[in-house]
This record gives C-alpha cells, structure tokens and sequence, in this order.
C-alpha cells in the first residue's frame, strides 16, 4: 500500500520510483455497474503514467461489481490488460496459509501456541534462533524474529538482481530457507517486537505437512480452492507458467531505474512458496477475502484470533497485522483487511471492509512503479 504500510512484497529489493512512461498504448476501459468508481480509475491510469506497464482492478459493493484497466499486458504485441487477467499473487498466498492453520487448529489438530519444536524439532536452531522459544502464532503474525530468507545477500543475489535469470528455474526446498535464515542471527526475541520475515510463512507450510501428511499446497486447495470454485486460483509447484488468460509480468532486477525491462513471467514459484508462490485473478481473490471475513471458512473463535493484531510500528498506528492479515485505516477513517504481495514483475492488493461489503482487487504487472494505495484510497475513501 503507501510508503508507509507494511513492506509484504517478496522482492524487497524494489522501490516504487517515478519513472517515465514505458513506449506502449496506456489503454483503459471499465466494465462495471452500479456505483461510480472513477477515482479508482483514474488512479489505475496515474500508475501507469509513472511507469507501470499495466494494470487492472476489481471492486464490489452493495451497488454492484466494477472492473477497471489500464495500460498494457505485453509490452511486445502491446496487448492491453483485461478484468479477468491471472497474475502471481506473492505475499497476499500468507492469508490462506494462515486459513488452513486456524482451519486445523478449529479441528483441534494443533494449537496456535504450541512451539515449533512441538512439530519440527531442532529444525529452528541456530545462532540464537531457538523454535523452543517460537509458537505458531508468532509465526503468523511476525512476531517470532526469525530471520527473512528473502534479506540474506547470497540469496539475492540469485533471485532478485539479474542472477534471477540463470536461476529462475531452480527448485527451492523450504529446508533451504530455514537454513538460510539460520546463518543469521534473529531480530529480536521471540514476542518482543515485530518484523515481517518469509522464513515465518516457509515454516508455517512445513507445519500444515507435518500435521496433516500433506502438502501445503493441496490442504489449500482441498480446503479452500475447491470449496469456493476458485477456478482461476492456484498454488502451482514447479511449474514456471501462469495459465492463460494472463498478461507478461516485467522487472528490472535492479533498483535503477534506467536499467532494463525484463519478462519475468516464468519462473519456479518454489522459489516463494508457502511465503508466496499462489496464481489467482482479481475476482477470485475477492471471493476468498469475503468468505473469510464472513465466517465462511473459519469458526468465529478463529476468525477473531486471526484479525486480533499487533502494532507494526507503534508509531504509526494505521497499520496492524493479524494472523495472515492486515488490518488498516484508512485517510478517511475506513478500516480495511486484507494483504497485499509482490513478486518478481507483479504488485498485488487484496482489501476489503470488515464487513466485506466492500472489497478491492487489483495488480500491476511490473515491480518498480507505481503505487497501489493510491488505489485503495481511491475505492474506498473518494
């Protein structure tokens, strides 16, 4: 979301900067009935005027459904993006692992405060990291300081700067990870303060295994994907291709910002995974926010225990995270939830208002532009 929200995205190393316009047609349509959701439009239309290649959202209120685009989906044949494009969804995969554990804990599988040594031991172990000391909880709201993967110099320089191209193909083992992240010391102990790491939700799946004898992967599709009729939802696991219809996504692998736009699109979603390897669309991602936040997935105990927060940063009291969600106030008041994500050429956003009478969907395929809370506001306040 601003510059101030929570950094979820996987790719950390990308700024949104202002950047000038890329050489293709910003093309823009609306489909929509019901309310008038311009502002949301127009905002669309700036992100791409500072650079971001393409973009599209959903909103659905009381009047009715809106999608809107702008910009294009292939920079080559400067096809525009369309409502019902499918795009890497990054961190926003965090909110249905956290469903799936809740879901168990509700069977009384596991409980949120057993430690990870309950069902991995030994595995967090290492320069100060200790999973004796580190429960489920504080795996799904941060607070557990267990080092970020995704910050460790080696791995970036693999996966995030232009290394990414001779390894975009590579299988990751969420061992890998841990491993990883035990090299480095943690960032605080254990319930002491807060700071979003990967390693947490890399975990998390290794857990949901661990208990159910299955994979992440398929206790999110059994549980949420087939039960919803999310058709264009999924959690791919090696395979480098997001299922048509699809636009490219596009990066520049580097924080500067004439450096070159690369295609990005493939890559081995093994690379995220649990943290943040799922495929969906902008209607889907909305129909699994509104059945979540109505109770439609999770008993009420569960659901309040996932929107039970911490601060983020007590200094800015806006932005709180839950189990698997955000929680944020909006300039004009408004509380939303939900979860934003970022992955290698794509930004994500999932909101809605608690009552999930009013939800947001939206996606840029590009990764050093633009700025998505603009949108949000836009829908929400304007």
């Amino acid at each position: 979301m601003s510059t101030r929200t929570v950094r979820t995205a996987l790719v950390t190393t990308v700024a949104a900067l202002a950047t000038a316009a890329l050489v293709a047609p910003a093309g823009a349509h609306t489909i929509h009935t019901g309310t008038d959701h311009q502002p949301a439009q127009r905002a669309l239309e700036q992100a791409v005027r500072e650079g971001v290649p393409g973009a599209v959202a959903q909103a659905r209120d009381r009047n009715g459904a809106w999608s809107g685009t702008a910009g294009v989906g292939d920079l080559r044949t400067g096809r525009e993006r369309l409502p019902q494009d499918r795009f890497r969804i990054g961190s926003i995969t965090k909110t249905f692992v956290a469903t799936v554990l809740l879901q168990l804990e509700a069977e009384r599988r596991l409980d949120l405060d057993d430690t990870v040594d309950r069902w991995l031991p030994g595995l967090v172990r290492g320069n100060g990291h200790d999973g004796r000391r580190i429960t489920l909880r504080q795996l799904l709201n941060h607070t557990s300081g267990v080092y970020s993967y995704t910050e460790d110099p080696g791995f970036g320089e693999q996966v995030f700067g232009e290394g990414f191209l001779r390894h975009r193909y590579d299988t990751w083992r969420p061992e890998q990870f841990v491993d990883i992240a035990m090299k480095h010391k943690p960032y605080f102990a254990p319930g002491t303060a807060w700071r979003y790491s990967n390693t947490n939700y890399s975990i998390a799946g290794m857990v949901i295994e661990k208990v159910t004898g299955r994979s992440y992967n398929s206790e999110i599709e059994r549980r949420i994907l087939r039960p919803l009729k999310l058709r264009a939802t999924s959690v791919p696991a090696t395979d480098p291709r997001v299922p048509a219809p699809a636009s490219r996504a596009y990066s520049k692998l580097s924080d500067n910002p004439d450096a070159k736009i690369h295609d990005v699109t493939r890559l081995n979603p093994t690379l995220a995974g649990a943290a943040g390897g799922m495929i969906s669309d902008a209607n889907d991602l909305q129909r699994f926010l509104r059945a979540l936040l109505t109770g439609g997935l999770l008993p009420p105990a569960q659901l309040r225990a996932m929107t039970t927060t911490v601060a983020i940063d007590p200094a800015q009291p806006a932005y709180r995270y839950g189990l698997g969600v955000q929680g944020t106030t909006l300039s004009c008041g408004k509380e939303v939830w939900g979860h934003g994500g970022g992955i290698h050429g794509s930004s994500s956003e999932a909101f809605a208002t608690r009552d999930a009478r009013h939800s947001l969907s939206l996606n840029f395929n590009g990764d050093w532009a633009g700025d998505s809370s603009r949108v949000i506001e836009a829908e929400f306040c304007e």
